[in-house]
């Protein structure tokens, strides 16, 4: 996809894996202290999206894990700080939900504490039925 000033990509090759481990360890809310490993295999097995700017430096990253018929999941959404606020999020929420692989799924799922205006923009609601939704926390050790 692109756009007049950014582009979004799902190639993995241009990932940042440097930014992307620091931000999600180290800045997000959700995901501090994983460890480079969990983020390497999470990237492995996951369609993975980047925002990148015109020199090729990443500037946001979401990814998703589907079966490409019931359900998908995305997640680790981030925008870099100084690129907030520009539709970079917007473009890059867009880019996940267009993905070939969502064609067919029957339902799409994520969970944010801050973003729920975005989301909401794209159709997404919180669960009214969430006495069916069940989840189990486990313990990982990397």
């Amino acid at each position: 996809m692109k756009d007049n000033w950014f582009d979004i990509s799902d190639d993995k090759a241009k990932l940042d894996i440097s930014l992307i481990h620091t931000y999600l360890s180290e800045e997000s809310y959700w995901a501090k202290g994983r460890s480079m490993d969990a983020v390497l295999r999470s990237i492995e097995n996951s369609y993975c999206f980047g925002a990148y700017l015109p020199d090729g430096r990443q500037i946001a990253f979401a990814r998703m894990v589907t079966d490409q018929v019931v359900f998908a999941w995305i997640m680790d959404v981030f925008v870099v700080l100084e690129y907030r606020g520009m539709g970079v999020g917007k473009e890059l929420v867009t880019a996940v939900l267009a993905h070939e692989s969502l064609r067919q799924v029957n339902g799409i799922g994520l969970r944010t504490r801050d973003a729920h205006r975005l989301y909401r923009s794209f159709g997404f609601e919180t669960l009214p039925e969430s006495d069916t939704w069940m989840y189990r926390k486990q313990t990982v050790f990397s």
